[in-house]
């Protein structure tokens, strides 16, 4: 059969090109053998379902895995705790292989329905014989556990989980318990007694650390596309390409391989990359960024839906990347444990930065587009659109002309602190409806703060460097051209941008040309 890229469901490597995971697996088995219980926690997609599957396979020489998924269990099974218990039972035998004499046959005693006392107390007494039995020590994985994890039923089996692990090596008990999902079960609370609601405390406070890093190094995808390059003989700069991947997607499992799958399947054959040599270029992965920005699929609808759900995550996404507020990632601050958990932001240096640049677009895109309707600066941008495009090539000095125009006209009377912090808002709003279709552009997060960050806009194959800023006087000014000029050698360019947005009663609006050494600059002035 031959091997394809997947991005739904397990991947299994005998049918999919994919990421090699033993380091992975060897270190996970590592705290497995310590006797550790944890949690995996990552957003969605994130290859945890993926890693389970390998894990269980990987642990069957020296364990007794049980390896379930809460979401193959009906909401019922949650309704009480007598009906969680005939289902655990259930999921017991249907995972279970080797079961010590006696055990089998309680097991599903409880799954029948049949046991004299169907709790949770009863069922861990046969937990525990089994554990003290088997011949090797057992192992349960759970995945989904989010499915649950609002059910006291839950918390109440979490509770046992505990209860066996403390009196361990005294009482026999699993050797290792595993927990995946988005939500930190850790997080979660069990009250100490009905009567007292103001006592709590968490059920998995014994879960050990899991800072097994599960994102995809640039030497991961490399191996990958060396794979697929050796069977369909691309002729792909393998290093270069996955470095390209790499930075985009920052090791975001389902990201990589959609990009992968996209230029396999989409781009290659496609009337702008007809063979699959075409599409496995620089260009081709351009217009597969282009495209997978501007896509609907099952992990933006995820990942979005929480911003309705926790509006506040809003308000932190939007200073980090419009205002370009520098926040401390602070582990313990639930604005920030929250948008880490859902995979929105990663820690860098002890900063809170977006999680990758392609969730910067996808967020970018969203934020925006709920401001179209009604919006001055993108009606602006929609009636002035046909006079940009020159002989199919974006006139880049004409869209800052008209954008002078149209801010001036609309907003040069408004309060100068409420401009400060949408000027840059307003431009990409212009901005959107001109390139909408056959363009699009990245912010690059190296260069993005409170009074300046750099804009690479994409179109029909092109690219262009525009820098907005804050004016903060001449010699910061002068500092900011030659930062660009800078950025233009990394990207082999002679002529680049920059938008100013100059709140000063003096200031002297529209566009200059000067010449920087071998560059040529365009500055306007807002």
């Amino acid at each position: 059969m031959t091997k394809f890229f997947n991005v739904t469901g397990v991947c299994r490597p005998e049918i999919h090109y994919m990421v090699d995971l033993s380091s992975r697996l060897s270190a996970i088995k590592n705290m497995v053998d310590a006797g550790n219980y944890f949690s995996i926690n990552r957003g969605r997609q994130y290859g945890k379902t993926t890693t389970l599957h390998a894990l269980s396979d990987f642990l069957r020489k020296d364990y007794e895995v049980i390896s379930m998924d809460f979401q193959t269990m009906s909401s019922a099974s949650f309704q009480d705790e007598a009906s969680f218990v005939t289902a655990l039972a259930g999921e017991f035998l249907d995972y279970g292989e080797n079961f010590p004499d006696g055990i089998e046959e309680q097991l599903l005693s409880f799954a029948d329905g049949n046991a004299k006392v169907c709790s949770l107390n009863a069922l861990f007494r046969v937990i525990k014989t089994w554990c003290g039995k088997s011949e090797k020590a057992p192992v349960l994985i759970i995945d989904e556990v989010d499915y649950a994890s609002n059910n006291q039923v839950f918390l109440d089996f979490l509770a046992q989980l505990r209860a066996y692990y403390l009196k361990r090596p005294r009482v026999p008990a699993f050797q290792s318990v595993i927990l995946a999902g988005v939500y930190d079960i850790r997080s979660m609370k069990k009250k100490i007694r009905p009567d007292e609601e103001h006592q709590e405390n968490s059920p998995w406070n014994i879960a050990a650390e899991f800072d097994i890093d599960m994102s995809f190094k640039a030497s991961d995808i490399e191996k990958m596309l060396t794979e697929y390059d050796n069977d369909y003989h691309t002729g792909m700069n393998v290093s270069k390409l996955s470095e390209l991947i790499y930075t985009y997607t920052s090791g975001y499992p389902v990201l990589v391989s959609r990009i992968c799958k996209l230029l396999d399947e989409r781009i290659a054959g496609s009337a702008e990359f007809p063979m699959i040599s075409d599409a496995w270029t620089e260009a081709g992965f351009n217009e597969v960024l282009k495209r997978i920005v501007k896509e609907d699929n099952p992990l933006y609808e995820s990942m979005l839906g929480k911003l309705t759900l926790y509006p506040e995550l809003k308000t932190v996404l939007q200073d980090l990347l419009f205002n370009g507020i520098s926040i401390p990632y602070v582990a313990t601050n639930p604005y920030i444990k929250d948008a880490a958990m859902f995979g929105f932001i990663r820690n860098e240096n002890d900063t809170a930065v977006v999680a990758n640049r392609i969730f910067e677009s996808v967020l970018y895109n969203h934020f925006i587009s709920e401001q179209f309707f009604g919006n001055k600066m993108y009606e602006a941008g929609l009636q002035e659109k046909n006079q940009f495009i020159i002989d199919g090539h974006l006139d880049i000095r004409r869209i800052l002309e008209k954008f002078i125009d149209a801010f001036s006209e609309i907003y040069g009377t408004d309060d100068e602190k409420f401009l400060e912090k949408v000027g840059r808002r307003y431009f990409l709003l212009f901005l959107k409806p001109i390139i909408n279709g056959i363009g699009n552009y990245s912010i690059e997060p190296q260069t993005r703060n409170s009074d300046r960050m750099d804009l690479v806009i994409f179109y029909r194959g092109e690219q262009n460097i525009l820098e907005l800023k804050l004016w903060r006087g001449n010699s910061y000014n002068e500092r900011g051209e030659q930062q660009l000029s800078g950025y233009l050698d990394y990207f082999h360019m002679k002529k680049g941008y920059m938008l100013s947005f100059n709140f000063n009663k003096n200031k002297q609006v529209g566009i200059r040309e000067i010449a920087l050494g071998d560059k040529t600059l365009i500055e306007a002035t807002v």
